[in-house]
């Protein structure tokens, strides 16, 4: 419990010191959590996957949210490699470097030698990890609980208890590293045909809950240009099979690599290789077939099929409004209704679909959200080192290969036959409808329902129509009223007219005045600002 109350004590002292009453930038986030320590790093790592709760600037800022943190002693490695192998780690290793080459927030990693010379990495988790971000978790668990109060709007917007659960299962997931051992058997079984693309080896024998070891990999960043041209390398060439090999893992496997930054992809031995794979993205068949049809959908700028696609794949979480999300989408298809596939950017369009999607109360697959990180660090490296290469037009030109190739001749035309079937039932039965109609008009009985939705400008004309007839009314009710009180012997007078009357004629023709003034000097305006040459000149003196 004083580990809570002091970890409580200590965080309040961060948020106090970057004045947190003042609004939180997406800037300020980033500082703040890297002050709170490595479990907020890593949960603001997790968080940056979620821009379907955040705004798009935050996650680009969590982003760069990096781990490296100061690295465990080696004495705590070594007690942390012989706890989990139940015995002295140089039964298994012949030596180990004491400088760690990497050190994160979850795990650092060491490069090492086995027994038999094999030239390996081990990656050990950190001490105590667990208990520290667990105890974390909770204690927003119990902040969550008063937000709600403090911001009544919040529970109405995302569930934040759920959001934490997410996390923290996450978060499990990473710091368990036999699940992690589990994905690179799985990644490199789903791309053993593929010969252009390699893992590292796994040692399944040394690895453990809190040790994985792996083949050690050399080689050259995907990004480095320069030594990847000076050692006879074709940027072009990687770019397009990374491009093409990232892709397959999405739309063919389901199974992808949600962080394939340069740090975790390299070049060796002309083949690409993918590191790390502790945080991998999962699609269900359901929501590649639902990707699918979007991409497609899309590419024919076919609004009402984009907009299918969209309420299949996410949840609504406040009462949903297609016709404001119809609208969303039709603008977003305008933006590619000019350009070419090639030109279209994959990784922008899906975060603005994301956007449309928060926008509109829905919330996405987890496995969406994780896309969408992957897609946009692709974009990233290809950016680096083959900027003329479109990830959409790969993603298409494969849907197409993909369509053509398993086409099945005798359930298209099924479907084609079921089709007419169903047009010529519902085409027999218009005249009868029409009959139906004609008769309810005859009747005086026929009825229409129109959803008429204005535009601003309708709306401002409208408002402007309403004003001026309520003024007018005033200003003829005030006439009138005077008008009486001038029948009257009411005192005192002025010019032989009743005080008040008096006022109200002055207040009447006054008003009169100052909005007929209004007018004719708003319609001088324009017919002075349309003459010939007005614009011309204007723009000569700019």
């Amino acid at each position: 419990m004083s580990g809570d109350t002091s970890r409580l004590r200590e965080i309040t002292s961060v948020l106090h010191r970057y004045h947190i009453t003042r609004g939180v930038t997406p800037e300020k986030l980033r500082l703040i959590l890297e002050d709170l320590g490595p479990t907020y790093v890593k949960l603001g790592q997790i968080m940056s996957l979620h821009s379907d709760i955040l705004p798009k600037a935050y996650c680009e800022e969590l982003m760069k949210l990096t781990s490296d943190v100061k690295p465990m002693p080696f004495d705590e490695v070594e007690s942390v490699l012989n706890e989990s192998y139940g015995k002295d780690w140089h039964q298994i290793f012949s030596s180990i470097e004491k400088e760690p080459i990497g050190s994160a927030s979850i795990a650092q990693v060491h490069r090492a030698m086995l027994q038999d010379g094999s030239d390996v990495i081990i990656k050990v988790r950190r001490r105590g990890i667990y208990t520290m971000m667990k105890r974390d978790i909770d204690l927003l668990h119990k902040a969550v609980r008063v937000l709600p109060a403090a911001v009544p709007k919040l529970k109405n917007i995302v569930d934040l208890d759920m959001v934490l659960d997410e996390l923290w299962e996450v978060a499990q997931e990473e710091m368990d590293f036999t699940r992690e051992a589990a994905n690179m058997r799985e990644f490199a079984d789903n791309n053993r045909s593929i010969i252009y693309t390699t893992t590292p080896e796994l040692y399944s024998d040394y690895t453990t809950h809190h040790v994985l070891v792996m083949e050690y990999i050399g080689g050259f960043a995907i990004n480095d240009a320069r030594a990847l041209k000076g050692n006879g390398y074709d940027l072009k060439e990687i770019g397009q099979k990374f491009a093409n090999n990232f892709i397959k893992q999405v739309m063919d496997d389901g199974f992808f690599h949600a962080d394939p930054h340069p740090g975790n992809v390299k070049i060796r031995y002309g083949k690409i290789v993918w590191l790390d794979m502790g945080m991998m993205g999962r699609l269900t068949d359901r929501d590649r077939r639902i990707m699918v049809r979007g991409v497609e959908a899309i590419a024919m700028h076919d609004i009402s099929k984009v907009t299918d696609a969209v309420l299949d794949l996410g949840d609504f979480w406040a009462k949903p409004d297609r016709d404001a999300l119809y609208n969303d989408l039709r603008d977003f298809l305008q933006q590619y209704q000019s350009k070419a596939m090639g030109d279209v950017d994959l990784a922008e369009a899906m975060s603005d679909l994301m956007d449309i999607m928060k926008n509109n109360h829905m919330s996405m697959p987890h496995g969406m959200t994780m896309l969408a990180r992957g897609l946009t660090q692709v974009e990233g490296v290809l950016a680096e080192i083959s900027p003329d290469i479109s990830m959409m037009e790969i993603a298409y030109e494969r849907l197409l290969e993909e369509s053509i190739h398993n086409i099945d001749i005798r359930q298209e035309i099924g479907h084609a036959g079921r089709k007419f079937l169903r047009m010529v039932s519902n085409g027999s039965e218009i005249p009868s409808l029409t009959s139906e109609i004609m008769k309810e008009h005859l009747r005086g009985k026929g009825r229409m329902t129109l959803d008429l939705e204005p535009t601003s400008e309708l709306t401002a004309v409208i408002d402007r129509a309403v004003r001026n007839l309520v003024i007018g009314l005033c200003i003829t009710g005030l006439l009138v009223g005077s008008s009486i009180i001038c029948t009257t012997n009411l005192r005192p007078r002025i010019l032989g007219i009743p005080f008040l009357g008096f006022i109200g004629f002055f207040i009447s023709v006054a008003a009169i005045c100052y909005f007929t003034g209004r007018y004719f000097l708003r319609k001088w305006r324009r017919k002075r600002s349309e003459r010939p040459g007005r614009a011309k000149k204007r723009k000569y003196k700019l």
